[in-house]
């Protein structure tokens, strides 16, 4: 939400492509369709399917949750898995694959925005094609670290002995996350440099603190 904020979007005109549909990928298309984005395609280790209209995200959950893959899903058409990568969205999220962007494919993508939910799915040499070009890449360290944020609060509760609700839970991710990605937007603003190089100065500026 954030990352769209930066560039005058928002995820109500947003189309949405989610490579993989397991625990990351899942979850992010349904949170970002309850935002009232687009999914319009997801692939996994299977198959791919799409809908320009938007997926249905919880009938699609039921069907992988049965079949173990959204392959054959009837609420789309059908694709070859690969072309999610190049799909004709808005935001791509890679939530599956170490080095699913490589310098083969990434002349291909059409999203603006990138957002890693897997680690490592952009090989080093695509995200500098990326960078020249303008997209912006959300990184792993900083996209898909909510699991570690959330199992940071887990220690904090056992520390005192005191468990918190949900909607506190959340409240504190988004609002750790939020913190997270405005300071490392400051540090790439600062430097004129791209998302990824910032958050590994400021983690190492950390370190030296």
């Amino acid at each position: 939400g954030e990352a769209l904020k930066s560039r005058g979007k928002w995820w109500q005109d947003s189309r949405v492509a989610v490579q993989g549909f397991g625990n990351v990928g899942s979850n992010a298309a349904r949170l970002i369709a309850e935002q009232g984005a687009k999914i319009t395609a997801v692939a996994d280790h299977l198959g791919g399917v799409s809908n320009e209209n938007g997926l249905d995200v919880d009938a699609l959950s039921l069907w992988a949750a049965e079949h173990h893959t959204v392959k054959g899903f009837s609420g789309g058409t059908a694709f070859d898995n690969m072309e999610i990568i190049t799909w004709d969205v808005d935001v791509l999220i890679p939530a599956a694959l170490e080095d699913a962007i490589t310098e083969e494919n990434v002349s291909g993508i059409k999203a603006d925005i990138i957002v890693e939910g897997a680690n490592g799915p952009t090989s080093p040499a695509a995200h500098e094609v990326l960078v020249e070009r303008g997209v912006l890449v959300v990184p792993d360290i900083l996209a898909n670290a909510g699991g570690v944020t959330v199992s940071y609060f887990e220690w904090t509760q056992n520390i005192q002995q005191f468990s918190w609700q949900k909607d506190h839970v959340d409240e504190e991710l988004t609002r750790m996350m939020r913190k997270a990605y405005a300071s490392v937007r400051e540090v790439a603003e600062e430097k004129s440099i791209d998302l990824r190089t910032a958050a590994f100065v400021l983690a190492i500026r950390r370190v030296g603190e």
